[in-house]
């Protein structure tokens, strides 16, 4: 390394992170390494982060870690963006690291090529270092490494299906591809990290980072005496495509200044965004303001989510059954692949028992299930907690005319309701 960025010599700790937020996990099977920037219109990383983090399980949460690497040397426009995931830090799921000053070297005066602008040039320069830092702070840490974009959504349950993929390959291997576009869902063995990093390194100055991985497949199977046709047959052993992609590339604006970039994997196909279950009779009705044509209705019948603008204290969404009826448990999950961060927060979920002298003791004198009552003769019996509500019901309170969702204050976001 100092070899290839003889400035480092100066700078003993210039190759050791800033370690900003994390538990330095270590000993997992699969580390994603995801490298950000500040772009000046629209920034995607915490829905990236909802994406990714959606539905995992605690047993696939343990065997992780998401590394985000903020490729400047001020964290102060990322540092609030990372409250939203207190747990996922604490626990070690998470990480988010930056380099020292010290690590770039001078990145004025550097030779144009391709055409590019002396500004596109300075970015895909310093793109391959902020690669290259990732990669050699994530070899260490576990079996695989993928890596992934800030600007990205992912399909549910990807980590198993590369797990599968990974699994079934009998043949040697340097990349699989999760995606087909630039350098999106690009998984490796961390022992090829530290010799990917140095053929990096090397050129890094001359072309970006993709066309660089393509030039060391090259390097390792290719014969100059042999054509084109036969290279890529050589090529296509160590890179291996997986279909359908698991990832979708979503941004528009580049962390390049003024670069617009609508580039869709056309593989991904449809994210299923709501989920359908048979659901008694009932009288659906909120007072949150619905988004064009996802209306309550259509989630609880299975046919859509339900879409709204941003909640307030006091809002509610209900549903009240034609026939007041046991119920034994209840699921409502908020937010789902494509908006994960539009969830229900601080909304409790409440049930009306159907007898109304049972409802008229609740009101007059407090619960007795051990649930909170409402004024209005309503029991408390769970909360959304990361965007789902589930629960069992105690059978001794009866049949239930209605389950309501109560807000109990503001939401900075909008809300949307994927599976009831």
């Amino acid at each position: 390394m100092y070899y290839y960025l003889p400035h480092l010599r100066e700078y003993e700790d210039a190759i050791f992170p800033n370690v900003i937020f994390g538990q330095q996990r270590t000993g997992v099977s699969l580390v994603m390494g995801i490298p950000t920037v500040k772009r000046e219109k629209q920034h995607y990383l915490i829905n990236t982060l909802h994406s990714l983090l959606y539905e995992l399980s605690e047993e696939q949460k343990n065997d992780c870690v998401i590394i985000i690497f903020v490729g400047e040397v001020r964290m102060g426009s990322h540092q609030a963006s990372f409250h939203s995931f207190p747990k996922e830090i604490q626990s070690g799921v998470l990480e988010v690291i930056s380099p020292p000053a010290s690590y770039y070297p001078e990145l004025s005066n550097l030779k144009k090529t391709f055409g590019d602008s002396e500004d596109r040039v300075r970015w895909r320069t310093k793109q391959n270092l902020d690669y290259s830092f990732l990669m050699l702070y994530a070899q260490p840490k576990g079996t695989f490494y993928l890596q992934l974009e800030d600007d990205i959504i992912a399909k549910p349950d990807y980590i198993q299906s590369i797990k599968n993929f990974a699994a079934k390959q009998s043949q040697e291997w340097m990349i699989l591809e999760f995606s087909q576009l630039g350098f999106i869902g690009k998984l490796f063995k961390s022992g090829d990290l530290p010799l990917i990093v140095e053929f990096f390194l090397m050129f890094y100055k001359d072309k970006p980072i993709d066309w660089l991985i393509d030039h060391l497949l090259w390097v390792k199977v290719c014969n100059p005496e042999k054509d084109a046709i036969h290279c890529e047959k050589e090529k296509a052993k160590l890179r291996i495509r997986a279909k359908p992609s698991l990832f979708q590339h979503v941004g528009i604006y580049s962390s390049l200044a003024g670069k617009i970039q609508n580039l869709k994997d056309k593989d991904f196909g449809k994210n299923v965004l709501h989920k359908a279950h048979n659901n008694p009779p009932a009288k659906v009705d909120t007072s949150l303001r619905t988004y064009q044509q996802y209306t309550l209705e259509k989630v609880y019948k299975g046919k859509d989510c339900f879409w709204a603008s941003a909640p307030v204290a006091g809002d509610y969404i209900s549903f009240t059954f034609l026939s007041p009826l046991k119920v034994e448990k209840y699921f409502f999950r908020s937010g789902n692949m494509e908006h994960p961060g539009d969830k229900l927060f601080n909304t409790t979920v409440e049930v009306l028992p159907a007898d109304e002298m049972l409802r008229k003791e609740l009101a007059d004198n407090g619960s007795k299930f051990n649930y909170p009552a409402t004024k209005d003769g309503y029991l408390k019996i769970g909360a959304f907690e990361n965007g789902i509500a589930e629960g069992s019901i105690n059978q001794s309170i009866g049949k239930i005319q209605a389950i309501r969702l109560s807000v109990n204050s503001d939401s900075p976001v909008w809300a949307i309701l994927s599976e009831v």
